[in-house]
């Protein structure tokens, strides 16, 4: 859909902690985009991104840009536990809204507000920054071209030190970069998903999560397992896919070798004499693929401006958003049941949403 050029989209962004200012630097990028107003309950942070631009006006009260009639779209980056209710109150004020990852802190609340974005006609888009980024657009291609052939397993590792939160644990802050990129990538759902973790840091009553693992199996006998851990002394951004061809490995940290096939992998011959099964390895070649380094908050934004201004839905959209709410929810139960759980079972995505492919991000 051509976009129309004579449109300007006025944002208002609300939440200036760690995650705000860098959607205010990136929206501040977007032709055809104005920044009009920002809100968070600090006073201090807005002055900190005042800077930024002279023409942003500063609120303590969330309610005056929700309420405002010249705000077109509303950017949220604030606590997991506030994001429904602010969501929900834009969407009911007509409001196209962006909002950071995870979309809701429960999939009954994903639910509600792709139905009031549906209702009201607006755009609701999750910002799962990693799948506007080069390094994962170039994985899909990969893995949607066959060239790694049938997938065996994907093993994802997502460490630092810090930063805790006060209201969800490591599974829910870092977990849905992870579960978004596999999602996006393989299009499969788990029929099991099983956590462990453990909370060797408290204090002051607040005792959650710190690492975590998590397993999920696929009817095709694929594999998945994340690791997610907020107390590593180094920090780690890497996921590894093995297919029958070809493995890949993702490193968003090697700005260099962010991508690196290999043709490695195993071959298994009959021997008709011997009835025996004969391993035999495959060691080729190393491809490093170039690939775009463009900064992946700014492409997000650019996707939701295009979206607000041709009505097209978001790549990481409410469903894609409640695909990872679910996966959330199932490992947060298994940990509850200390790494146990029934048979994970898609709720929604079959029979409570519309059929939509994975739109490419070009």
């Amino acid at each position: 859909m051509v976009e129309p050029v004579n449109i300007m989209v006025r944002v208002g962004v609300i939440g200036c902690g760690y995650w705000g200012p860098n959607l205010i630097r990136n929206l501040l990028k977007v032709p055809g985009c104005r920044v009009v107003a920002i809100a968070d309950e600090r006073s201090d942070r807005l002055q900190a991104v005042r800077h930024l631009s002279g023409q942003m006006k500063a609120t303590t009260e969330t309610r005056e840009l929700v309420e405002s009639n010249s705000i077109d779209a509303i950017v949220i980056a604030t606590p997991i536990s506030t994001h429904f209710d602010l969501a929900k109150a834009c969407l009911e004020a007509g409001k196209h809204v962006l909002i950071e990852k995870p979309l809701t802190r429960t999939s009954a609340q994903a639910r509600e507000l792709i139905r009031l974005a549906r209702e009201r006609r607006r755009v609701l888009m999750v910002d799962h920054t990693f799948i506007y980024s080069g390094p994962v657009r170039k994985l899909q291609e990969i893995i949607d071209s066959g060239e790694l052939g049938d997938i065996y397993y994907y093993d994802s590792v997502r460490l630092n030190l810090g930063l805790f939160q006060p209201d969800v644990n490591v599974l829910w802050d870092l977990a849905p970069h992870d579960f978004s990129i596999l999602t996006y990538l393989l299009d499969k759902t788990p029929i099991r998903v099983t956590a462990s973790g453990s909370s060797p840091v408290a204090w002051n009553g607040w005792k959650r999560e710190s690492i975590a693992y998590v397993t999920m199996e696929f009817e095709d006998r694929m594999i998945a397992h994340f690791h997610v851990n907020w107390l590593s002394p180094a920090k780690l951004r890497r996921t590894l896919i093995g297919g029958s061809r070809k493995m890949v490995i993702y490193d968003h940290l090697d700005e260099e070798n962010q991508i690196k096939i290999f043709d490695k992998g195993v071959e298994v011959r009959s021997d008709g004499d011997r009835y025996k099964a004969l391993v035999q390895y495959r060691t080729g070649d190393i491809l490093v693929p170039k690939v775009d380094q463009t900064e992946a908050l700014e492409t997000a934004c650019k996707h939701f401006i295009h979206c607000v201004k041709t009505g097209e839905t978001p790549i990481t959209d409410g469903y894609a958003g409640l695909r990872v709410v679910e996966l959330l929810e199932a490992a947060e139960r298994s940990l509850m049941l200390n790494g146990t759980a029934p048979a994970y079972e898609e709720l929604t995505v079959k029979r409570f949403l519309p059929e939509h492919s994975r739109a490419q991000t070009g």
